[in-house]
């Protein structure tokens, strides 16, 4: 999918809060928002290139959106909204083969206690799919979460509940940069969001991971990566 643009060319300096962060842009600083809660430590790096995006609205109190930021060369999209599109521009594509039977979607549907992200639905039935946006990557390994989310608890809950009614269900872990080779639970920032994943999954729930190609211009879903879910000693 195409990143809206244009980009400008700016440097991290600090983040200020949950969702502000300071950045140098064309050697003044400027305030932008940050569209992901996690804490992002690993790729808050004073000094570290980021893509901002300019944006035009009085009522803002940030003039710029942080976008990407650069690490170890490669381009890494923070945006913690983008999974569920991404996903779908590659459903659509029919590039993934695990959903390949299903021939509509509906997003933002209510189960339970949750709006999971997406319903595929087809002539064999319904899946319900929930996207999970991973930014942490730490020797070749994905992780997420990298801050406790007692709300990305609820949602592996309410896939079990889907299985439970007679319908498929998977969480998909969408990896927003290319250097992944394979994800699991961040057990050390979130142990309750890891045996959560692991009771859903022998409830019948599907887990699967994805990295991206990021460029400036765009992502794209690139290819599956393994999924480790043996619990750490």
């Amino acid at each position: 999918m195409e990143i809206a643009g244009p980009l400008v060319p700016a440097r991290f300096v600090r983040r200020e809060n949950r969702f502000r962060a300071l950045v140098e842009v064309a050697g003044r600083l400027q305030a932008a928002h940050v569209p992901n809660s996690g804490r992002l430590h690993e790729l808050f790096v004073p000094g570290r290139p980021v893509m901002v995006r300019p944006v035009q609205n009085l009522q803002r109190k940030t003039a710029y959106d942080l976008v990407l930021v650069q690490v170890d060369g490669r381009w890494v999209s923070l945006d913690a909204r983008l999974p569920a599109p991404i996903f779908l521009e590659a459903w659509r594509a029919r590039r993934l083969a695990e959903f390949a039977d299903y021939t509509r979607a509906r997003r933002e549907v209510p189960l339970g206690n949750s709006r999971l992200d997406l319903l595929l639905e087809g002539t064999v039935g319904r899946c319900w799919v929930e996207t999970k946006s991973v930014t942490l990557v730490c020797d070749g390994t994905g992780l997420f979460p990298d801050a406790v989310t007692a709300r990305g608890r609820r949602h592996v809950e309410s896939l079990v509940q889907a299985v439970q009614q007679g319908d498929r269900a998977a969480v998909v872990f969408i990896v927003q940069r290319s250097d992944a080779v394979r994800f699991r639970p961040h057990d050390a920032s979130d142990p309750a969001f890891g045996r959560a994943l692991r009771a859903a999954v022998a409830a019948g729930v599907e887990v699967y991971a994805y990295t991206c190609y990021v460029t400036e211009q765009s992502i794209t879903l690139a290819s599956r990566i393994p999924v480790q879910l043996a619990e750490p000693v």
